[in-house]
């Protein structure tokens, strides 16, 4: 449209072109669209003057931030333009109406599109004026190939850039004319024309016009061009790719076309077997009795599914998804058989004692009898391994006569376990709660979640809140699966969660739970189980008659006492199952010798036979001999596995007053022994510990309190009174009892404090042959749930303050002191 410009003069007074996200390089065009007033009236003015026969030059530079309206100032800009030519205005089109053409009055449009060619670079020296547009004072800019002497390393470049340039030319598609290729041999112009039309940001296009050193201008060009070209490759890769996938798409389109007219022709069936695979889908998701949502998320992907070829990869996940609808048991239930005597005589046939649970269990039963649409408990066996908690849950279903499922939740972390995952996912899939009813069948199972205390959590979500909608009466109704998507009925589920200490298990989650406590068994109830249960079960399983094993009570005794120490039946189980194989290698032996007939020869297991099978004991009863000494206390604890007894040693030598707790404890078990040594100093007088009043003592003496098994960590509020009596045995040099273990928190003022695991810890006492037994008075409630045999078997004392206990559990009261009487208020 207008005539070359001449060369620009140093300090020459130039308008201004401003451009956002733009560049303009010398011998490059560009075509633009200018609105902003500023940028409007300068090309009104110029078309003026072309059209008048004058010839202005104006200068193109970008500016910093496309965010800027209106830049004024040389901060807004960069410093290094280029001169341009306008070599096409198109019509402009009035930015209000109906966008009609406006042939009248070109130079007074509010809109331009051009396109302009760069002609030489400039370098701003300073802003002139802003009205009515930007005027600026500039020079030329050095040519950047000027007097540069040629060396290898340019000459490299160059060629480098060429070699760049013409496979940049060829992945852009860009035509190659005659006249490209003098450019070519042109750094200076290559690296113009080429950065014109790479995909680079302003700052990086920016850099290369302004560089004045040729090799780095070649080299910033270079790691352009290099990154373009890669994107180019990467693009032009998944293009073909793409286009390969479509063409074997359609290629398998025609060819099963093709079949299905052969088949047609050879009589063989108008249908394809993926239609008769739909027909069979269709009959079974009517047959599945749907729910009214569910139904309406299988039209809706039958409909999909209809449209779609089976080479399709979503068609596979469709056809999943359809089957799980159909799959899941919408409607279909088990006819509950309750009656109350054979719920009863099935749970003692599969469990001995364990008489509070059976009767939790017959009462609900009875209730379902009553009123079998009521809201169903959400049962909780909570106990240590191996007392039959599982079991449990599987008798129950037998004695209601349903189904039995289980799912183990140890070391769950994904809420997606329980809630199943979304169809997005690849690899998706319902999930557990779901996968159970699948397998049964039924929509009303005995439903067991065992290890619920094992579950955990991390950043792909928290199981256990997951389970707060499965578990919730109120809310089970509508369980939302997010793979299933409709609602399913889990109220009629009778779920059944197992776990073996509630500190697992989260504030929230034990609430929706009525939790059941399941202790050890004692002796007495372990050789009942082993013989009318354990012994049967492992003689069936290792292929022994019950009339080939007799094994007699004192040997039951021993194993119990002396290879196993256990809450459960589990490790029994395991013995017995030895002494079974080492009797099958005699069977088998005696076989092989012509003796078939069976049952043969019985073979009697007595306590002088288990050495020989089972090696020696494991376990000695030697703990009382660790007592009768000054200093040791004997106390009790409650574990997941069941009680046990607990030594405490307390020693007294020359020091500077420090007081050591060994034995790996934790914080409440320091701040009892702590409060213990508080008490008897508060105390010391009315203890005959005079020496410990003024406080010399204790500040020339070390005070190590010590609990054996340093292994083992030891926490919790139940030591306070064995430690009081520890710390009084070594003051006074006399041994505490032998036969006595206790348990029980302390106050400053000499209180016995309730404890818990109550049940447990006589349990353990009399597992460990303890005689006597002091306790808080006020748990004397939690003595109910011991068994009448093991209170038999042991000496209960109750007391309610550290007077009380120290009485008890002392051999006799030192010489030359009362027994002791305090006040409840003495220490204070």
């Amino acid at each position: 449209m207008s005539k070359r410009q001449s060369q620009l003069q140093p300090n020459t007074d130039i308008p201004l072109l401003t451009l956002r996200n733009q560049v303009l390089f010398p011998g490059s065009m560009l075509r633009i669209k200018v609105g902003r007033p500023r940028s409007v009236r300068l090309l009104s003015n110029l078309i003026r003057a072309q059209a008048q026969g004058k010839e202005l030059m104006f200068g193109v530079v970008a500016q910093k931030t496309a965010n800027t309206d209106d830049p004024t100032s040389l901060s807004d800009l960069y410093q290094v333009g280029c001169t341009a030519n306008i070599v096409e205005v198109s019509t402009p089109v009035r930015p209000e109406g109906d966008g009609a053409v406006d042939k009248q009055n070109t130079a007074e449009a509010k809109y331009f599109t051009l396109v302009i060619e760069g002609v030489q670079k400039f370098q701003i020296q300073q802003i002139k004026s802003s009205t009515p547009f930007l005027r600026a004072q500039v020079s030329p800019s050095t040519q950047s190939s000027a007097q540069v002497e040629e060396d290898t390393e340019l000459h490299t470049l160059k060629k480098m850039l060429k070699e760049a340039a013409t496979e940049a030319l060829k992945l852009l598609r860009l035509p190659k004319s005659k006249g490209m290729n003098s450019t070519l041999q042109d750094a200076d112009k290559t690296m113009d024309i080429i950065c014109a039309h790479l995909d680079a940001s302003v700052a990086e296009k920016q850099a290369v016009l302004v560089e004045q050193s040729l090799k780095a201008r070649i080299k910033l060009a270079l790691q352009l061009l290099h990154r373009e070209i890669e994107v180019l490759k990467i693009s032009q890769q998944i293009d073909s790719e793409v286009k390969g996938d479509l063409s074997k798409q359609q290629r398998e389109f025609y060819l099963r076309k093709q079949l299905k007219a052969i088949k047609d022709q050879l009589g063989e069936g108008s249908a394809s077997d993926s239609e008769d695979s739909m027909e069979a889908l269709e009959r079974r998701l009517k047959e599945a009795e749907l729910s009214p949502a569910a139904q309406k998320l299988a039209d809706q992907e039958l409909k999909r599914l209809t449209g779609m070829q089976p080479s399709n990869a979503q068609y596979s996940v469709s056809v999943s998804y359809l089957e799980t609808l159909a799959d899941l048991p919408w409607n279909k239930s088990s006819d509950d058989v309750i009656n109350l005597a054979k719920v009863r005589e099935q749970l003692d046939q599969d469990h001995h004692g364990l008489s509070q649970i059976k009767k939790r269990i017959v009462e609900f039963l009875a209730v379902r009898k009553l009123n079998n649409k009521g809201k169903v408990p959400i049962l909780c066996f909570m106990g240590p391994p191996g007392v039959g908690k599982t079991s449990l849950g599987s008798s129950i279903a037998k004695a209601m006569g349903r189904e039995f499922v289980r799912a183990s939740l140890g070391g769950v972390r994904d809420d997606a376990e329980i809630r199943g995952h979304r169809r997005t996912y690849v690899g998706a899939m319902s999930g557990r709660i779901m996968q159970g009813l699948l397998k049964c069948g039924v929509n009303n199972p005995v439903f067991l979640l065992d290890e619920i205390d094992k579950l955990t959590s991390d950043f792909r979500g928290d199981p256990s809140a997951a389970l707060l909608e499965v578990l919730d009466p109120e809310q089970n109704s509508t369980f939302s699966d997010h793979y299933v998507e409709a609602p399913f009925d889990l109220s009629k589920v009778l779920f059944i969660a197992t776990g073996n200490e509630m500190k697992g298990i989260s504030g929230p989650l034990r609430d929706r739970m009525e939790v059941i406590e399941l202790s050890g068994y004692t002796i007495d109830e372990k050789m009942v189980i082993c013989n009318e249960h354990v012994l049967p079960s492992q003689c069936q399983e290792h292929g022994l008659m019950p009339e080939e094993l007799e094994m007699e009570g004192p040997a039951f005794e021993k194993m119990i006492t002396g290879y196993t120490r256990e809450a459960g039946v589990r490790e029994l189980q395991r013995k017995v199952g030895a002494v079974c194989r080492h009797v099958a290698v005699q069977v088998a032996e005696q076989m092989e010798h012509g003796e078939d007939a069976r049952p043969i020869k019985p073979c009697t297991v007595g306590p002088e036979d288990l050495h020989a099978i089972l090696g020696p004991e494991l376990y000695q009863n030697d703990l009382l001999d660790q007592l009768g000494r000054p200093g040791v206390a004997l106390g009790l604890a409650w574990t997941p596995v069941g009680g046990e007894a607990l030594v405490i040693e307390v020693s007294i030598m020359a020091g500077t007053g420090q007081v050591r707790l060994t034995g790996q404890l934790g914080d409440v078990m320091k701040e009892s022994a702590s409060m213990s040594l508080s008490w008897i100093r508060a105390n010391s007088s009315q203890l005959g510990l005079a020496k410990l009043s003024t406080g010399d003592f204790l500040q020339k003496h070390d005070i190590h309190v010590h609990f054996p098994a340093g292994g083992v960590p030891k926490d919790g509020p139940s030591a306070g009174v064995a430690i009081t009596m520890a710390l009084l045995s070594m003051f006074w040099g006399r041994s505490l009892r032998s036969d006595t273990a206790m348990t029980g928190e302390t106050s400053l003022r000499g209180l016995v404090l309730p404890v818990g695991g109550i049940k447990e810890k006589v349990l353990g006492a009399v597992r460990y042959g303890i005689k006597r037994v002091i306790l808080p008075a006020k748990n004397a409630n939690d003595l109910l749930e011991v068994p009448a045999s093991v209170k038999q078997q042991v000496e209960i004392h109750l007391v309610d303050s550290l007077e009380q206990a120290v009485n008890l559990a002392f051999e006799e009261f030192p010489r030359g002191a009362p027994r002791v009487e305090l006040p409840l208020t003495a220490s204070l």
